[in-house]
């Protein structure tokens, strides 16, 4: 009985609205972007002059339109959301990495160090990220890795929070000192019983961390302080497309909506999996 209850909860989750918008959204861009040197192998940096500012729908070879320089829309498109994804990505396993392993140290170990991590995690925590982002970039200057670097440094204190606060809870209860009385190693003791416990949050917080590094790159793209301006990116269009908002909105709506459609995919499949790991967290269906 509780197996058939088990795996019908299972099949609600995958049906439900949150999954499968999550999938078709967040998915589908990602699966665009992965076929893009296939569909588009020239990269989206085809230029036809005789064919500048092409409204979309109008033209089969340009179901998007094209850009000031005659590119294609579609393809600008896909091939800009390598850039977002790929510094989303990286710079949230860099920083889960990171923030993972000082949560689990200072959580299991306490003592001087955890304190000195915190208090460093909470004098960062109240910078504004904005501000210091312009000035690490202007200082040290644009460029994907440097863009994905400032991520890290600037995220992993939300893992590193979270995993203490879950090893906090965890550290004291009768498996770990079982464990410990038995003469497991902390080592062991952490990565064996503790880790395993606290990857829910952890995987839920990557979800949206991935959504929100996407908004934050295609910003600090717009602005100038991110991406070279000669790598397509959805920022980086944005911007492009900002002085023909008036005259040729698609050049900056196509990757607007990008952005928001993934975005949106993203949270949804973090809130879908928060649900499906913490049932008693459940927002409501």
């Amino acid at each position: 009985m509780a197996a058939a209850q088990a795996v019908s909860s299972g099949r609600r989750h995958f049906r439900s609205l949150e999954f499968t918008l999550g999938i078709l959204f967040a998915g589908g861009m990602s699966l665009a972007v992965l076929l893009s040197p296939f569909l588009f192998p020239d990269g989206g940096e085809s230029m036809d002059l005789m064919a500048r500012l092409v409204p979309p729908f109008q033209k089969a070879a340009h179901i998007l339109g094209t850009d000031p320089l005659g590119r294609d829309m579609l393809a600008r498109v896909v091939v800009g959301g390598k850039i977002s994804l790929t510094v989303g990505l990286l710079s949230m396993l860099g920083a889960m990495t990171i923030g993972t392993l000082v949560g689990l140290a200072a959580g299991y170990y306490r003592g001087i160090a955890e304190i000195l991590l915190m208090r460093f995690a909470d004098i960062q925590l109240a910078l504004p990220f904005i501000l210091v982002a312009i000035m690490f970039l202007a200082i040290l200057g644009t460029g994907v890795d440097k863009v994905i670097f400032f991520m890290i440094v600037a995220q992993w204190v939300q893992y590193a929070r979270l995993v203490r606060g879950s090893v906090l809870a965890l550290r004291e209860r009768e498996f770990i000192q079982s464990a410990r009385a038995i003469g497991v190693g902390n080592g062991r003791i952490i990565f064996t019983h503790i880790l395993p416990n606290v990857l829910g949050p952890i995987v839920i917080l990557m979800t949206l961390n991935v959504a929100n590094n996407i908004l934050l790159e295609s910003s600090l793209t717009f602005i100038g302080l991110g991406v070279d301006p000669l790598i397509p990116s959805w920022g980086g269009m944005l911007a492009d497309g900002r002085t023909y908002l008036q005259t040729a909105w698609w050049v900056s709506v196509f990757p607007g909506l990008a952005i928001m459609f993934t975005v949106l995919g993203l949270n949804l499949l973090g809130d879908w999996l928060r649900d499906l790991l913490d049932p008693t967290g459940q927002t409501g269906k």
